[in-house]
């Protein structure tokens, strides 16, 4: 069996962002905020790899790519009120970029096949 990437790695930001929000002083709402969207993102992938049909996992990927997106903003905000180091952001970013493109390759692939 070939290796989910797609959900590796959406587990390893769900994963980091919660030991993250753990470790650093920052507004209670926007630990919130980032511990959901970064958990949607994980549970979103999870969910569409048993999607009823190929419309409802592009649905879980398209709210995914939503809540990745989400969390790239608020990682932007803690980086921009100094909650973050400029390392620790760039890391995540790159891993919610990863898991971005990810995304669109698989809804790209989905919708073509709808077709």
């Amino acid at each position: 069996m070939s290796k989910n990437y797609l959900l590796t790695y959406s587990e390893q930001l769900a994963t980091e962002i919660e030991m993250l929000c753990q470790n650093i002083k920052a507004p209670s709402n926007t630990l919130f905020q980032i511990r959901k969207s970064s958990s949607s993102v994980y549970a979103n992938i999870r969910e569409a790899n048993y999607g009823q049909s190929k419309a409802d996992m592009l649905s879980k990927f398209e709210i995914a790519l939503k809540e990745c997106s989400e969390t790239e903003g608020w990682l932007q905000l803690l980086y921009n009120t100094k909650g973050i180091d400029e390392t620790t952001y760039k890391n995540h970013r790159n891993l919610c970029g990863r898991i971005r493109r990810m995304l669109i390759a698989s809804c790209k692939t989905l919708r073509e096949g709808a077709k």
